[in-house]
């Protein structure tokens, strides 16, 4: 039985490489907690999370005052008591993204600890249901975008063969969404996807109006239209549109997914990795969601989201929004619109350390050890 012996902590700070807007924010910084954890077998794992550019500092002060030193002399391959354990140690501050983002950095590099010691990459530990996974693009459709510009990015996601393309929608009035989005439909034809995301920017009245106006559009789905919390306006919302409903990136908890499933609020679930709280409960949403015939297509972290979706079986679509690119070496394999899993034991991110060291931030750099 080997026991986690250290734990080391650090933060970086990742600039998006294009300006990225949606119906509510504007996506500024990619603050990156990085957890690597030693086991008295010399093994290490190391595991991360994300904010979209606020709540980094908080998450470091929580790994580093509360989280981390209860880990230190666990038995390293208990992944489960370990989580439950941090969940209740945070019970009054759970459930939410501070919260759940900490615990996804331990909770990863458990993970691809596990792996790496027993020679296996993540997919297949965790399931093994494929090797590759289709992709679909968000990066050139954000909201500031001009309509010819979404039309040039889509066709370029297509000749390299990506299955569709995210729009985000939310604009002043929905004849400017609908122009936009129609733009898009007659360049590329029917047989390519065209997802649209929402940001939580509606009311429920006004997300049944917008929908019902889109629906000529055949859409692949309206993500995120109302505030995740309203699971009535999302039940009235799925009832009056045939346009798929899909939710999960703002969700914290695998029981806010099961009102949502149970309750016919979506069609699709967009688990995150890094805000549902780590590998341990994403896996449980996935496994849900499948009892309720509904595919997973999680949001952002493509690099480590590409391992669990073809772990499950209902897993559909990886999507595309490069995010380490410039903390690692080994990038993610892309042939044909279809991103491959990586075969290496771990959860299989190529850390760049030298790089990594240098981008970190000091004042967050810890290690906590027995």
């Amino acid at each position: 039985m080997a026991r986690i012996e250290r734990v080391e902590l650090r933060m970086v700070d990742l600039k998006p490489k294009v300006r990225r807007t949606d119906a509510i924010q504007s996506f500024v910084s990619q603050e990156t907690p990085i957890v690597t954890i030693t086991d008295s077998d010399g093994a290490t794992g190391t595991g991360y999370s994300y904010t979209i550019g606020t709540g980094g500092s908080s998450v470091m002060r929580l790994l580093a005052d509360h989280l981390a030193p209860r880990i230190v002399g666990d038995d390293a391959d208990m992944i489960e008591a370990i989580w439950h354990k941090l969940e209740f140690a945070t019970h009054a501050t759970t459930i939410g993204a501070i919260t759940a983002i900490a615990l996804c950095a331990i909770d990863t590099a458990l993970w691809d600890l596990r792996a790496k010691k027993k020679g296996l990459p993540l997919w297949k530990l965790a399931g093994g249901a494929r090797e590759k996974a289709p992709l679909y693009t968000t990066e050139g459709g954000w909201l500031h975008i001009e309509p010819q510009a979404l039309v040039d990015d889509a066709l370029q996601a297509r000749a390299k063969g990506f299955r569709g393309s995210k729009v985000k929608i939310g604009k002043p009035t929905g004849a400017e969404d609908f122009a936009r989005l129609a733009a898009v439909r007659k360049a590329l034809g029917d047989d390519y996807e065209i997802m649209t995301d929402c940001n939580q920017g509606f009311a429920v009245d006004e997300a049944i109006r917008r929908a019902g106006r889109l629906r000529e559009l055949d859409l692949a789905w309206i993500e995120e239209p109302l505030p995740a919390d309203d699971i009535d306006g999302h039940v009235r919302l799925s009832n009056s549109t045939s346009t798929p409903i899909a939710v999960g990136e703002s969700l914290y908890s695998i029981r806010h997914f099961r009102e949502y499933m149970a309750r016919g609020a979506c069609n699709i679930v967009q688990v995150d990795v890094g805000r549902i709280g780590g590998i341990t409960p994403w896996l449980k949403v996935a496994h849900a969601a499948e009892a309720f015939d509904i595919p997973v297509c999680p949001h952002f972290l493509m690099e480590l989201h590409v391992s669990l979706v073809c772990a499950v079986q209902n897993g559909k679509y990886v999507e595309y929004i490069p995010q380490l690119d410039d903390l690692t070496g080994k990038r993610m394999k892309i042939a044909d619109g279809h991103g491959y899993a990586p075969d290496e034991p771990g959860i299989g991110i190529d850390w760049d350390w030298d790089r990594v060291n240098k981008a970190a931030i000091a004042e967050f750099d810890t290690t906590i050890s027995a």
